[in-house]
């Protein structure tokens, strides 16, 4: 069942299903290396006599990446390139570049030898593009996306089935994160995430100002208060019977950040609609739990407001008070996502009479900091030590770099406020992103294991399209929150 939306424009990606053959005259997808020797074949299945010695006349090497298409004996071939290491990344990323390199209404057929979940995965998460609210050519129209079948045995279909289910997700991610700020404040993505979570037999709540208001929620109040457009908190649970574990999910869903009084600089803040790419991973990583029926509870709490700067907004030095009533001093009004979080994980972990959730795990693009410390595709992993280690191995196992990194003692003080309990940043240059989940770390309960996810540059690719992952919206790290659910529900 695909996930559906409200959203004006989805992107486009391959359609790719599973069978024991190839359809007639489909162009054959063939992994190559570069090994030892030279360029290598290192597949059985679709490799025909004389495609080695026709690559190597035309000078294919095997590097990661290369994409070549040529006619061996009547049949079309595209090879592409998966390296020197032949790895479940490397499988990933080469048959992504194929997926991208396929035409419109191009037919083709991809061998499975190295796993049908990397295939898969490539596949469907290579072929997508996000063309937006362009107009339409009409032959782009008719021809359609590509067609391509993964070819296997039999008892390879629930595996090809479960990595296609996730990649719906990471796809349903990207669609969010890639749509413009005036089709997706905060009301509107209320009603996307509803429409999305209903056929899956999720619980969704949605809590509107009024009740935000009623019951204390002065983070995410406070940043949403200087937008014609109200704040929302959704809730978004996976209850299946029998759970023995409960994990709470929260993702930062910033609409739009213009930083509000604390404005930012004009450049490239187009992309500040990216700033929702943490909730938007955290609906993708709940719906996925749901459709593999995980044997785990979870429940999302997703902070939706817009950062905008008007007479009504949050003013620096302003006191405001969370869920739960911890109260923060705002020095700086774009350290935002910290307090719409801080109340989400209030919340979240709050004792309803169920009990603290076991887990916390929660993702945001918070920091530009994260981009100075890590760079633009490693998350910055906080926590508890040991499901801090564990989720950044996790992330760096599916192909979501991350990694671990210190809450700093010294920074204790820093956090200190003259005027309230904590106060929002330390308007220093160094740690921000380790300030940040510091900051966070003061309304996680004792016995609750949990981690933040820094996702500031991972979640927004900048450039251009490699391996799997798009230009624009890449839909990190739902992968990482889908394969922790996965192993927690199994431990």
């Amino acid at each position: 069942m695909a996930i559906n939306t409200l959203l004006p424009a989805r992107g486009a990606s391959a359609t790719v299903d599973f069978s024991d053959t190839a359809p007639e005259n489909a162009t054959l997808i063939v992994p190559v290396s570069r090994g030892e020797d030279g360029l290598e074949v290192p597949v059985t299945r679709f490799a025909a006599g004389g495609l080695l010695e026709a690559l190597s006349a035309v000078g294919a090497t095997g590097s990661a990446g290369e994409t070549v298409r040529l006619l061996v004996d009547g049949r079309v071939y595209l090879t592409t390139g998966l390296g020197k290491d032949i790895t479940d990344e490397a499988v990933r990323r080469a048959y992504g570049a194929a997926a991208r390199s396929l035409k419109a209404g191009a037919v083709a057929a991809a061998s499975c030898e190295f796993g049908v979940a990397a295939v898969a995965e490539g596949l469907l998460l290579g072929s997508y593009a996000y063309q937006g609210l362009k107009s339409k050519d009409e032959d782009d129209a008719e021809e359609g996306s590509p067609a391509i079948t993964v070819v296997g045995d039999a008892e390879h279909r629930a595996e090809f089935e479960r990595a296609a289910i996730i990649a719906d997700s990471v796809n349903l991610a990207r669609d969010l994160v890639n749509t413009p700020g005036n089709f997706l404040a905060p009301a509107a993505y209320a009603d996307a995430i509803k429409h999305a979570a209903a056929p899956f037999g999720l619980e969704v709540e949605d809590f509107g100002v009024d009740e935000l208001r009623a019951q204390g929620f002065g983070g995410i109040l406070a940043v949403g208060a200087g937008s014609a457009n109200a704040p929302h908190l959704v809730h978004v649970g996976w209850r299946p019977e029998g759970a023995q574990k409960r994990v709470a999910l929260v993702g930062k869903g910033i609409t739009f950040d213009t930083g509000g009084i604390s404005l930012k600089p004009a450049a490239k803040m187009e992309e500040m609609i990216s700033d929702m790419g943490g909730s938007a991973a955290q609906l993708g990583a709940v719906i996925a739990a749901a459709r593999l029926n995980l044997p785990v509870a979870v429940d999302a709490w997703l902070p939706l407001a817009e950062n905008m700067p008007s007479g009504s907004a949050t003013r620096p030095g302003d006191v405001i008070t969370h869920y739960g009533g911890t109260t923060s001093e705002v020095l700086n009004t774009d350290a935002e996502g910290r307090l719409v979080l801080a109340d989400a994980i209030a919340r979240a972990c709050e004792d309803t009479g169920e009990g603290q959730p076991d887990y916390l795990i929660e993702t945001a693009t918070l920091t530009g900091a994260q981009l100075v410390a890590l760079g633009t595709r490693t998350a910055g992993v906080m926590g508890t030590d040991e499901f801090r280690d564990s989720v950044a191995a996790t992330g760096r196992e599916v192909g979501e770099p991350a990694w671990a990194m210190p809450l700093l003692e010294e920074q204790n003080d820093e956090l200190k406020s003259p005027v309230a309990d904590i106060r929002n940043t330390h308007n220093a240059r160094t740690g921000g992103m380790l300030f940040a989940g510091l900051y966070l770390s003061r309304f996680v309960p004792e016995g609750t294991q949990w981690v933040h996810i820094d996702i500031a540059g991972p979640a927004w690719n900048g450039g251009k399209a490699y391996g799997y992952t798009p230009a624009r919206a890449t839909g990190a790290p739902v992968r990482t929150i889908v394969a922790t659910l996965t192993q927690l529900a199994e431990a």
